[in-house]
C-alpha cells in the first residue's frame, strides 16, 4: 500500500514537472525580449514561500496543481517598453507559444531516453508480427513454489523450457502453461533471463498446488518493446522523429473525436476521459512496467498537453493566439476587461469539467487502483 501511494505520489510529481517546463517556456523567452517577469510560482497561491531575484519572485504555494508565470502587463492596462504588451505582437506570439514547444522539447528530451534504455509494454497473445522482441516475463513469485525453490525472481525473462525430450523457445504466456501443465510430478528445465545473463534452472510443476498460486508457482506478463534500443548519439535523432510521428497522430486522434461528437457517433473505441488525477493513476501504473513505459507515457502527455494547449480556447495559449490575431485584424488590442472577463469564464468552464470528470471517472479509478494494490 505504502509504495502504491509512493508510485501515486512520484506520477503526480511527474506532471507537475512538465507543468513547470511549460511555464518555463514562456518564462524564458519573455526574458530574452526584455519583459519584466513578477513571478514564476510552482503550484498555485496561496503561497508557502518566495524568493526574489533580481525583479523576479520565485516561489513555491499551497495547491499543487501546476505552475505559472506572472508577466508584467500581460493581464492588459500597462503599455511600457518593459511590459508584455508594449511588445510587437510577433514578440507575444512567441511568448505565448513559448510553453506549447515547451512541451515539444520536453517530449524529444524524453523520448531520447526511451530510445537509448528501451521501454516494453504488456501485450496479448497475439502472432507475434510486427512486435519488436516479445517476452514473457515474470511478475510474481509465490512463497514455497517451485519458482521460489528454483531461484525464479520477479523481472525475469522465461526464454525456454526443456521438458520430457523435448525444447521449446518461450515468447507466449500459454505456451509456458501448456508445457508445465503437460509434465506436473515431472522435472523440467527452464532457461531465464536475468541482467542480460541466461540461467537455467530446474524445477518440478507441482500435481496439486494451493489454490490461486499454480501449478509453478508465478505469475506471468506477455511484453513486447514499444522501440528499437539505440546507440546514445543516435537516440535525440529518434526521439525528434517519434515525437514528430506521435504529434501526427495524435491530432488524427483529435480529429476522430471532434469528427464522431459532431456527427453524434460518440467517442471512438477505447476513448477514455481523464483529468489531471485520472493522468496520474494511468502514469502509476504505467511505472508498474518498468522506468522505459513510465517515461513513454509521460513522452506522449507532454504531446497531447502541447496539442491541447494550443486549442482557440480562452484560458489556454490557443485563446491568447486567438485574441493576438484579432488584435492584428483590428489594428488594435481587444479591451483588457473584455479578455479577462472572457478568459474568467473559460477558466471557470474548464475548472467545472475537469471537476466533472474527477468526480465521475477519475475517482474510481484511483480506488480501482489502491484495491488491486491491496491484492497485490
Amino acid at each position: 500500500m505504502i509504495s502504491a501511494i509512493i508510485t501515486l505520489v512520484i506520477a503526480f510529481l511527474s506532471l507537475i514537472v512538465l507543468m513547470i517546463i511549460h511555464e518555463f517556456g514562456h518564462f524564458i523567452i519573455a526574458k530574452k525580449f526584455g519583459v519584466k517577469v513578477e513571478e514564476f510560482g510552482i503550484g498555485y497561491p496561496p503561497r508557502i514561500f518566495g524568493k526574489k531575484f533580481g525583479e523576479t519572485i520565485y516561489s513555491v504555494n499551497w495547491l499543487p496543481l501546476g505552475a505559472f508565470v506572472r508577466i508584467y502587463g500581460e493581464e492588459g492596462g500597462i503599455d511600457d517598453y518593459r511590459s508584455f504588451l508594449g511588445l510587437k505582437i510577433w514578440k507575444r506570439v512567441l511568448i505565448v507559444i513559448g510553453g506549447v514547444v515547451a512541451f515539444w522539447i520536453a517530449a524529444i528530451a524524453i523520448f531520447s531516453v526511451v530510445f537509448f534504455i528501451g521501454a516494453d509494454l504488456p501485450i496479448g497473445e497475439q502472432d507475434s508480427v510486427g512486435l519488436i522482441n516479445p517476452q514473457v516475463r515474470v511478475v510474481a513469485v509465490s512463497p514455497n513454489s517451485p519458482a521460489e525453490s528454483a531461484g525464479i525472481k520477479a523481472g525475469d525473462t522465461i526464454k525456454s523450457i526443456s521438458a520430457d525430450g523435448l525444447f521449446a523457445n518461450i515468447n507466449k504466456v500459454s505456451q509456458f502453461q501448456e508445457i508445465t501443465g503437460a509434465n506436473k510430478g515431472k522435472e523440467i528445465v527452464v532457461v531465464i533471463e536475468r541482467n542480460s545473463k541466461n540461467l537455467e534452472v530446474r524445477l518440478t510443476p507441482r500435481v496439486s498446488p494451493p489454490a490461486g498460486q499454480g501449478i509453478v508457482g508465478v505469475s506471468l506478463e506477455r511484453m513486447a518493446s514499444l522501440v528499437e534500443k539505440t546507440s546514445w548519439y543516435m537516440a535525440p535523432v529518434q526521439g525528434a522523429v517519434y515525437t514528430w510521428q506521435s504529434t501526427i497522430n495524435a491530432l488524427k486522434g483529435f480529429y476522430e473525436i471532434f469528427k464522431n461528437l459532431f456527427t453524434a457517433k460518440g467517442l471512438p473505441a477505447g476513448a477514455e476521459f481523464a483529468g489531471p488525477l485520472g493522468i496520474t493513476v494511468f502514469l502509476a501504473n504505467a511505472a508498474s512496467y518498468g522506468p522505459g513505459f513510465f517515461l513513454y507515457f509521460i513522452g506522449m502527455i507532454s504531446i497531447f498537453l502541447a496539442i491541447f494547449n494550443l486549442f482557440p480556447i480562452p484560458a489556454l495559449d490557443g485563446g491568447k493566439l486567438i485574441f493576438l490575431l484579432i488584435e492584428k485584424i483590428k489594428g488594435k488590442s481587444i479591451s483588457a476587461k473584455v479578455e479577462q472577463n472572457i478568459t474568467i469564464v473559460f477558466f471557470i468552464i474548464l475548472i467545472t469539467l475537469s471537476i466533472f470528470i474527477t468526480v465521475r471517472f477519475d475517482f474510481p479509478r484511483i480506488a480501482d487502483y489502491f484495491k488491486s494494490s491491496i491484492q497485490k
